[in-house]
């Protein structure tokens, strides 16, 4: 079974670009003609581009009115102190986790919860880096090679393994499609990138307020694309992560197996039972805590 660093050494021991490696890797794996992955991929970039255009033009608040406005924010803002690609990337994921938690059509990538960090990434890079929707295509079947790889490795569902499995699988993704994108021979770089991201999350835990994919869900979509791009330019700056991609995999699952079923989707743990949450889940309800 390939591994994803052997899915680069294959890169660059062929001379073959890795996104068509993991084409052919695709092909091994279903028996499809390795076309149609490039061409799944290229459409779901574009769908991409669509829901955030989608949610710039008709913005709407969640369900609970407790999510909505977080991308407008950021959008009639400008940034302080974060670099402009990492700024656009926040925006985008902010938008795309708001849209989801307002039942806009998203791409899950991997998951709804987290569909926000891989969009974030590549729209940032069309914006900032003139890259082209066919270029971020390529990028997010890298992204997707990770994903598969601790999907199989691990887990990529909160129910099972908390939000590591989420936002920590979709910020190493976004990690390696970043530097694919910019950097697409530096092998070092393809296979540090993801493991740094995620080893930056382990142990991160799922507690939805209300068990609503709104609160800290789409804020976490912002910090894990802020976190992709720290990860990348590690790699990119030649820090390698001690620990291989593939074992910081297989502890997401050893820790995933050890999460107590309060932190995991449940909405019965971490900050879904502060009193605050407590509180707004009450209100939503229309239930008089004071009885």
């Amino acid at each position: 079974m390939m591994t994803f660093e052997d899915l680069v050494n294959t890169s660059k021991t062929s001379k073959t670009p890795l996104h068509e490696v993991v084409c052919e890797w695709y092909m091994m794996n279903t028996g499809d003609d390795p076309q149609n992955a490039l061409k799944t991929s290229l459409r779901l970039t574009n769908e991409m581009f669509n829901s955030f255009e989608a949610r710039k033009s008709n913005p709407s608040k969640s369900l609970t009115g407790w999510v909505g406005e977080n991308d407008q924010k950021v959008r009639n803002s400008s940034p302080f102190l974060l670099s402009q690609i990492v700024y656009s990337g926040i925006e985008v994921a902010l938008s795309m986790a708001e849209h989801n938690a307002s039942m806009g059509k998203i791409v899950a990538c991997p998951t709804a919860g987290a569909c926000g960090v891989v969009p974030g990434a590549l729209i940032s890079m069309h914006k900032n880096l003139g890259k082209s929707v066919e270029e971020l295509s390529h990028t997010l079947l890298v992204a997707g090679a990770v994903g598969e790889r601790i999907r199989r490795k691990a887990s990529i569902s909160g129910a099972v393994s908390g939000c590591q499995a989420e936002i920590g699988t979709a910020t190493a993704m976004a990690s390696a499609a970043i530097v694919y994108a910019v950097s697409p021979e530096n092998y070092e770089a393809l296979v540090s990138a993801p493991a740094l991201a995620l080893k930056s999350l382990l142990g991160l835990v799922c507690d939805p307020v209300g068990g609503f994919v709104e609160i800290p869900c789409v804020k976490r979509n912002a910090f894990g694309v802020s976190t992709a791009f720290t990860a990348a330019e590690l790699a990119l700056a030649g820090i390698e992560s001690v620990i291989p991609f593939e074992e910081v995999a297989e502890s997401l699952g050893r820790v995933g197996r050890r999460l107590p079923e309060e932190l995991k989707e449940t909405g019965k743990g971490g900050i879904a039972v502060t009193q605050t949450a407590r509180d707004m889940l009450a209100k939503f309800l229309g239930v008089d805590r004071r009885r």
